[in-house]
This record gives C-alpha cells, sequence and structure tokens, in this order.
C-alpha cells in the first residue's frame, strides 16, 4: 500500500515512537482547538470583567452536552476508516468517507437549532445566575451558529486520523487559533463587543479550520479522498458507525451532564466561584486533550491492528499507551499544581477569583492520571468494536458516583474543595469496573479472531 509521507504504518515496527508520533501533534492540535475557548475566556476575563469571564464559562458544560453525542459518532467513523484502510478495502474506505462527511454536515445543521433554541432554558435550568445569564446566551447562540464547522472539522480530522495523518490537522488548527486571537482582541478590545466578539472570533476560527481540512481530503489521492458529488448516507456504514460511536457519544454526553450539575453547585457560591471553576476549568481541560489524545492513539492503532488479527501487537499497544498517558498526565499534572497560581493569574487579575480556581486544582491536578487510565480502557474497546459495554460502566462509575456525592454528601460539607473530591473519586471506581470488563472483552475478541482465522 502506497502511503503519503502524512501517514502511519501502524501495524508494522516499532510501537512506541509511532504512538508519539501520532499522539504529539494530536495533543497540540487539541490544545490549539481548545485555545479557542481559552483566548475567549482570557480576554473578556482581563477586558470585560468577571462577569463576561463567568457568562462564558458557564456555557462550557451545556455546549459539551449538545456537541458530545455527534463528536463520540465522529470516533465511529475513525475506527471503522482505521480498518477499512488497513484492510485495502478502497471502496468502501471510500463510501465511510463519505457517508461519514454527509453526517457532519447534517448533524452540525441540526445542533444550530438545538443550541439556539435551547440555550436560554438550557441555562435557567442550571441557575444561571441573573446578572450572567443573558450574555451567556448570546455567546452560546453565536457559536452555535458555527456548529457545521466545527462538525465538519472534526468528522474530517478523524478521517485524517484513521489514516495516521495528524500533522495536517495540526497546521491547520494552527492557521485558525491564530485568526481566533486577532479576532478576539479586534472585536473585544478595538471593537467593544464583549461576549458576542469572542463567539464570533471563535465560529470564524472554526470555520477556517473547516474549510482547510475538507480542501485536504479533496486534494488526498488516496482511498479517503473526497468528492462533493459522492456525498450520501448509506446505511451499512452508518450502522457501523452509529454501533461505536453512539455509545461513545452518550457515554461522552452523560458524562457532561453529571459537569453541568456540578456547574449548577458551584453556580451557588455566585459569580466569583464560577469565574474561578470557568479558569481552573480550562486549564483541566489542557490536561484532559494531552492524554485524551494518548487514548485516540490507542482507538486508531488497535483497530487497525485488529483488522489484520495482530493480537500481541494489539496489547503492546495498550502498554505503550498507558506508560505514555500515565507519564503525561503526571508531569502535566504536577505543573499544573505547583504553578496553578501563576496560571490562573493568566486569566484574571482577581484574588478571589484565583483562590476559589486554587481549590479546584488542588483536588483535581496530581490524580489527573487516574482519568487518563479511565479513558484509555474503553479507547482499546472500542478499537476492538466493544463500545457499549464501557459507556455503560463509565456513566455508572463516573456519573452515578458524581450525582450520589452532589445529594447525599455535599450538601453537608459545601466547599469546592469537598465538591470536587469527586472527580478523582469517580476516576478510580471507574477504572476498576473498565478493567474487568477489558479483561472478559478481550478473551472474546481473541475467540472471534481465531474463528475467522484472522
Amino acid at each position: 500500500m502506497k502511503r503519503s509521507k502524512f501517514e502511519i504504518d501502524m501495524c508494522n515496527g516499532s510501537i512506541m515512537d509511532k504512538l508519539i508520533s501520532f499522539s504529539l501533534p494530536l495533543m497540540i492540535s487539541s490544545i490549539l482547538q481548545l485555545m479557542f475557548n481559552a483566548v475567549d475566556i482570557i480576554v473578556v476575563g482581563r477586558f470585560s470583567g468577571s462577569q463576561a469571564l463567568a457568562a462564558v464559562g458557564s456555557t462550557t458544560a451545556l455546549i459539551n452536552i449538545f456537541t458530545n453525542l455527534f463528536i463520540g459518532i465522529s470516533l465511529g467513523a475513525n475506527v471503522l476508516s482505521a480498518r477499512f484502510y488497513a484492510a485495502g478495502r478502497d471502496k468502501e474506505m471510500s463510501e465511510a468517507v463519505h457517508t461519514a462527511i454527509t453526517l457532519a454536515l447534517i448533524s452540525g445543521i441540526v445542533m444550530i437549532f438545538v443550541g439556539v433554541g435551547m440555550a436560554r432554558p438550557a441555562l435557567a435550568l442550571m441557575d444561571t445566575p441573573a446578572d450572567v445569564i443573558n450574555q451567556s446566551v448570546v455567546y452560546m447562540r453565536i457559536y452555535f451558529m458555527g456548529m457545521p464547522f466545527f462538525m465538519l472539522y472534526n468528522y474530517g480530522a478523524a478521517i485524517l486520523r484513521a489514516v495516521g495523518d495528524t500533522k495536517r490537522p495540526l497546521i491547520f488548527l494552527i492557521v485558525a487559533g491564530l485568526a481566533n486571537v486577532v479576532l478576539d482582541l479586534l472585536l473585544v478590545i478595538v471593537i467593544p463587543l464583549g461576549v458576542a466578539g469572542v463567539a464570533i472570533g471563535t465560529v470564524a476560527s472554526q470555520m477556517i479550520s473547516c474549510v482547510l481540512v475538507l480542501w485536504c481530503l479533496y486534494r488526498s489521492e488516496g482511498s479517503y479522498q473526497l468528492r462533493f458529488s459522492k456525498l450520501k448516507l448509506r446505511k451499512e456504514y452508518l450502522k457501523r458507525i452509529f454501533q461505536v460511536g453512539i455509545p461513545a457519544g452518550v457515554q461522552s454526553t452523560v458524562i457532561n451532564f453529571s459537569n453541568a450539575l456540578l456547574q449548577s453547585s458551584v453556580n451557588s457560591f455566585g459569580s466569583t466561584a464560577m469565574a474561578g471553576y470557568t479558569a481552573a476549568n480550562n486549564i483541566l481541560g489542557f490536561l484532559y486533550v494531552a492524554v485524551n489524545a494518548v487514548t485516540q492513539a490507542c482507538m486508531s492503532f488497535t483497530s487497525q491492528n485488529y483488522s489484520v488479527g495482530k493480537r500481541k501487537r494489539m496489547d503492546r499497544v495498550l502498554l505503550d499507551c498507558a506508560i505514555l498517558s500515565i507519564g503525561v498526565s503526571l508531569i502535566l499534572g504536577v505543573g499544573a499544581y505547583v504553578l496553578g497560581t501563576q496560571l490562573l493569574g493568566i486569566y484574571t487579575s482577581e484574588a478571589d477569583v484565583v483562590a476559589c480556581g486554587l481549590e479546584i486544582l488542588s483536588i483535581t491536578t496530581v490524580p489527573y492520571f487516574f482519568c487518563g487510565i479511565m479513558d484509555l480502557i474503553p479507547g482499546a474497546l472500542r478499537g476492538m468494536g466493544h463500545s457499549a459495554v464501557p459507556m455503560v460502566l463509565s456513566i455508572i462509575g463516573t456519573v452515578g458516583t458524581r450525582i450520589l456525592w452532589i445529594y447525599a454528601f455535599f450538601p453537608h460539607n459545601r466547599t469546592l474543595q469537598f465538591l470536587f473530591i469527586s472527580y478523582p473519586g469517580s476516576w478510580i471506581l471507574t477504572i476498576i469496573m473498565q478493567g474487568v470488563c477489558f479483561y472478559f472483552v478481550r478473551k472474546k475478541c481473541i475467540r472471534e479472531m481465531k474463528a475467522i482465522n484472522l
């Protein structure tokens, strides 16, 4: 199989260096994508005040709830594309790509109506304070107008990841990220539009990254070449994408629902605590996307090796990914804990806001490697085509623990530190359940691979 210089052979040769080569650009890409929101937060926090900062931050959990189902489905497109590509099934690969891009476009259009229509009722349901909610609604509605660009970029990037190309999406996001910074500064400082300005800047930058990734797929000479005349939803591929993607999306959506409940608890402390949580949560977001890059690598590598029957290599992929995930999360988590005051100071100069953020970081940063392991095991399971059971276990372990903590224990000790103990506690419980699940699913997959003489 002829490969371009951007693609990675996941089924042959050494593993760790290829995992790093795959993960590092994806890690940087994800950090840049997160910077879209971080720049919004920093600019409004510095130039529009803590209420505007709280307004932007209060939308994060809701935006994730509304979008993560479809983003999760893109993982199904990644797994299916990786299998077809590794097996050299060019026709199926092309049809899967066009199905995925069509699905992205439709889901993006649907999300415009969902986000715009549900913004105010959902924010009110979360007890968003009266001095914040109007600005939050403005930010959320403008943000959702860019959903088609957001979805098309993420599905296009998922296809490129399936063939081992994480470098070009990085280049695209560098371009889009720089545009976002310039537009935010222009539309908040020069033209004082406040939260509306940063929302417009984010949408414009998402449009740029979308155009670039579609142009990349269009110009490709491989089986994943995009032709707009071939866009079509094909039932057989849609079903297989949904088998992996819907459980992943539901899992992510429900987990973010628990985060929205937690956001409601934070809201009860007032706008200062909300602003502190916004800044701290954004820092945690950088930790998450770093370990999630390793999870994405594990899923893609596992999927390709599963399709060609390399069982021992699949096991080595998981082990190397665990080493990489723990190492990255410990370095970043300890760094975020030690430099917490300085990092929070980037977002705001208000001492009370920084103090609230430090309370949250003191509980969540150092043990963050548990979160990396918790996500890694389902990544390997999805690579083998099993997504439903890890979804259920993640919901029980993560969401169940947090809901129990918020309603049964938190009312008796109403501090931010006590509230956020639910994070590491839920990670550890979920790891235990996912580990048991992985043991039995792996045995089943080995039997299946032997039965079809892979």
